[in-house]
């Protein structure tokens, strides 16, 4: 009875709180564990590398066009016009110009992304077509998320990656908004202003969860990506070595002369190899 009681009451307290409020209670577990995936870390202690940062850019590209895209396809929805902030928030742009700026003009020949940023990118173009509402709960955890922490994140990656001043930064920059703090209440404020029934909004909720889960697992790919990229590396370096070393072993029949031409024949393919890895 008690139970039932406690489940009641967390029912009705539900119904009447903000969706924004909403959210950040089903998500606070969620966003932890985003937090502390490998590749957050990095970004928290400092020690952000280059080919992270180029690899998260390739899924936040592919990420970013399945939502904006949408977005601008269902920007007379009820529930996404009052959130519809594309002079603002949009990052699409400045996401091309970072992927040029890393990868240069045929940038697009170029992207490799974790199966996980395909079924983000997949569920984003499902929603949009069959669920509007629930980009919502998508919009809110990245683009909010993205301006609460790009100013920070991108210092960080600035002083990790030794960047001059906005050179491959532009992601974490928002020149529409002059003021994070207000542009967050009025968003929050918008948000919560959306008409939803009780399903839908549950459907929100429920979608808010995903999205973070969608996140975590990006990561996730993204780190596994590098480790088995940097354990090829190593295991390339490896077998170069001891190719190296083997064949140094010259037979002691040949003359002196002989042996010198050949030992830096053999050094200079093995450093000709190493430069093309």
């Amino acid at each position: 009875m008690e139970t039932e009681k406690r489940t009641q009451k967390s029912a009705e307290q539900t119904v009447t709180r903000d969706l924004s409020e909403q959210i950040k209670e089903v998500t606070k577990e969620s966003h932890v564990r985003a937090e502390n995936t490998e590749l957050m870390l990095s970004f928290q202690r400092g020690q952000v590398t280059l080919p992270q940062y180029k690899l998260l850019l390739c899924s936040l590209y592919e990420i970013y066009r399945a939502l904006e895209e949408e977005m601008d396809r269902n920007s007379n929805h009820p529930a996404v016009a009052p959130i519809y902030f594309p002079a603002e928030l949009a990052r699409i742009k400045s996401i091309e110009k970072d992927l040029e700026y890393f990868y240069g003009p045929d940038w697009r020949e170029k992207i490799v992304v974790p199966a996980a940023t395909q079924r983000y990118s997949h569920r984003l173009r499902q929603i949009g077509k069959e669920n509007p509402e629930f980009l919502v709960a998508h919009a809110y955890t990245r683009y909010l998320g993205d301006l609460s922490g790009g100013q920070v994140l991108g210092r960080i990656a600035q002083k990790s990656m030794g960047l001059k001043s906005g050179e491959g930064l532009s992601f974490f920059a928002f020149p529409g908004v002059s003021s994070p703090n207000l542009f967050k209440q009025l968003y929050r404020s918008r948000m919560n202003s959306v008409e939803l029934t009780a399903e839908e909004r549950n459907g929100v909720l429920e979608e808010a969860v995903r999205a973070f889960e969608f996140n975590i697992q990006v990561f996730d790919g993204l780190q596994k990506m590098l480790s088995v990229a940097g354990n090829e590396q190593r295991q390339s370096s490896t077998d170069s070595k001891a190719v190296h070393g083997k064949t140094l072993q010259i037979p002691g029949t040949f003359s002196p002369m002989l042996r010198m031409i050949l030992g830096l024949f053999v050094a200079l393919a093995a450093v000709v190899g190493l430069y093309a890895l």
